[in-house]
């Protein structure tokens, strides 16, 4: 590829390329940073600048950036059989074997795969499957999807109206038959109650939804087991036994998303394994590949598989690149590499524990109202005043200057306003995940300075 000057390539970016959730006109005066390499746990921009990279991409390269298996598996792939859909009764290899061992690994529950492109069309997916399953209970006016305050679900139309970020819903016209109920915050919104108790009132909300909407108008409830874009919010140990038990009360179907948390974050496949919830669906995408081909799809219970096999007729849904063959071969390879490396056994034995333990220290940092840890994902809470959580402004400007400066230090961590978050690659030395709290701290320093100088102690 010709190199270009940084300087040529951001006159062209802001042109030509329309990029996803961008204030097009802040980038264009800006210049987007240009990113041309990667390596293991690391990118560099166009200016050498070398980051540990505390993203995994978009939450999805979990293995790293040097993964040649899997670059082999989709040139092999591509030799072979680059492409065919599975439309009209047609299938390969590469989608059958993958689809044989997804069904291993999900809950015994689970034995059938439907494959989109991405974590977006797989909930648009969830929702043609949920309408047809009581379609065919013959439940037809159970339609409401309940879903919750600050969830990310993705963003077509379908999948950004079951999510819960109020800054999206103002830019199109939402579904209908989505109803959303308050989230697990308790940093944020618990107000008196103990983690405990807000749980349970958390919960709860789900069972008092339900109840006013009337059970028979209710099909299902989508939830992530953390919500990641919204700020890794981590649930109090009491919420999940109780939203199970509102669901098999009022015979609601569950919808676990696991884009971010499937495939070995928390230290089990699933993040419906960690917390023990049992799903009807499990939404997958990003990891499945470790980020290197486009992939996704939903994992469907066989109390709803075994509705549609029986009496379902044609399931008039679909993609064209289904169970892309090179798609598939890229996750069978991926899912090797986690078992033969025995990656998720390290995070729940070793570096999960690690980190957990490092990024606790920073919750000394005077900018730092609470850390929350769970696997190999974290979250900072920034705040003005740690005894009251006052934040500096309704703004994020500490997110903001926080994260611009973990970039000048050599990190990637994002800014959900003013909550960072960390999703580093699974693959984490304990000596990376050091350099990594060294550098967020070193990060927090200089965002603390700049946040004195303009609001004051």
């Amino acid at each position: 590829m010709t190199q270009h000057s940084t300087k040529d390539l951001q006159a062209a970016d802001a042109q030509h390329f329309m990029h996803p959730f961008t204030d097009f006109k802040d980038l264009a005066s800006k210049g987007s940073r240009i990113i041309t390499k990667a390596e293991g746990a690391y990118i560099y921009t166009n200016e050498g600048q070398k980051l540990l990279d505390g993203m995994s991409g978009l939450w999805c390269c979990n293995l790293g950036y040097t993964q040649p298996a899997i670059v082999e598996a989709v040139t092999e792939q591509m030799k072979v059989l680059p492409y065919y859909n599975s439309f009209f009764q047609c299938s390969h290899p590469a989608a059958i074997e993958l689809s044989k061992v997804i069904a291993d690994l999900a809950p015994a529950h689970m034995n059938n795969v439907f494959y989109t492109n991405s974590g977006s069309e797989g909930n648009d997916t969830v929702l043609r499957f949920i309408a047809r399953y009581w379609d065919l209970k013959k439940q037809p006016n159970k339609r409401i999807v309940i879903s919750r305050e600050n969830a990310y679900h993705g963003s077509t139309v379908a999948a950004a109206s079951l999510g819960g970020m109020s800054f999206m819903h103002k830019q199109f016209a939402t579904l209908p038959n989505i109803e959303h109920i308050a989230q697990p915050y308790w940093y944020g919104e618990s107000g008196d109650l103990s983690r405990e108790e807000f749980g349970l009132q958390a919960a709860r909300a789900l069972e008092e939804k339900i109840l006013e909407l009337g059970e028979e108008n209710v099909a299902a409830f989508i939830a992530e087991p953390i919500q990641g874009a919204g700020g890794v919010i981590i649930p109090p140990e009491t919420y999940w036994p109780e939203v199970q038990r509102i669901l098999n009360k009022y015979d609601v179907l569950f919808v676990s998303d696991e884009v971010i948390f499937g495939f070995g974050r928390t230290g089990k496949w699933f993040g419906c394994d960690y917390y023990g919830t049992k799903p009807d669906f499990i939404n997958f995408a990003k990891a499945v590949t470790n980020g290197f081909q486009p992939l996704g799809g939903v994992i469907v219970g066989d109390k709803v598989a075994d509705v549609l096999k029986s009496d379902g007729g044609d399931f008039a849904h679909g993609f064209t690149y289904s169970g892309h063959p090179a798609a598939c071969a890229a996750a069978l390879a991926t899912i090797k590499i986690i078992k033969d490396e025995k990656i998720i056994e390290n995070i729940a034995e070793n570096t999960g524990p690690y980190f957990q333990q490092r990024m606790a220290e920073l919750s000394d940092h005077p900018l730092v109202g609470e850390v929350r840890t769970l696997g190999l994902v974290g979250a900072l809470e920034l705040v003005k005043n740690k005894a009251t959580r006052e934040r500096y402004d309704s703004d994020g400007t500490a997110g903001g200057l926080c994260r611009d400066a973990s970039i000048a230090n050599d990190l990637v961590m994002r800014a959900t306003g003013d909550t960072m978050i960390i999703s580093p690659p699974l693959i984490l030395s304990k000596e990376q995940i050091d350099e990594l709290v060294t550098k967020a701290k070193a990060a927090l320093d200089q965002a603390y300075e700049e946040l004195q100088a303009k609001f004051g102690s």
